[in-house]
């Protein structure tokens, strides 16, 4: 299966299963439908990155990085790499970002590939790399890792890597979060 045909399936579940009555993800779907190479970095207006929730085992504490372009504390995540799967190139990015060890797909995923969340938004532009404003279509993941675990940032993209309590999620990610409530944490 293509790339974007993947895609298309991945978000038309997600908009069945997950999605509240107010995310209706209408650029993604119409880059989807015009056949956008949604995998290119150089795609505009926008294109797929990944990114991942790691929480502890009971739910307290998430990991966040000091963003070196964007300049604040956000999950881990990057433009989408090729990978079997959507949730393991969210992985990549956060290991390679924070050298988190051991971290599992959170059980709400039930081993499958459907995104806990999916937010489209805006980026500001990069001039190191001639690139404008544009969307970032980020299928986000949750995973699970031991917060005692030493972390290794990665210095060209981020200043830090540490945990936090959860509750700086609401600003950083509100539709993560208010989701993140509702489930029960790791037995």
């Amino acid at each position: 299966m293509s790339f974007l045909d993947r895609l298309d399936s991945t978000v038309s579940r997600y908009l069945a299963e997950v999605a509240g009555p107010h995310e209706r993800l209408a650029l993604l779907r119409w880059q989807i439908g015009e056949r956008h190479a949604l995998d290119r970095r150089e795609t505009m207006p926008g294109h797929v990155t990944t990114s991942a929730f790691v929480l502890s085992p009971d739910h307290t504490q998430i990991l966040l990085i000091d963003h070196v372009v964007i300049g604040r504390w956000l999950q881990p995540g990057g433009h989408y790499e090729p990978a079997a799967s959507f949730h393991e190139s969210a992985l990549r990015e956060a290991v390679e970002e924070t050298g988190v060890a051991a971290a599992v797909l959170h059980a709400w995923h039930r081993g499958g590939d459907l995104p806990f969340a999916i937010d489209s938004h805006e980026v500001p532009g990069n001039p190191r790399r001639n690139e404008p404003p544009h969307t970032h279509h980020d299928l986000q993941y949750l995973f699970v890792a031991d917060p005692a675990l030493p972390l290794t940032a990665q210095e060209e993209e981020v200043h830090a890597a540490a945990w936090k309590p959860i509750a700086a999620l609401a600003e950083i990610a509100p539709l993560a979060f208010a989701r993140l409530r509702a489930l029960k944490p790791a037995s």
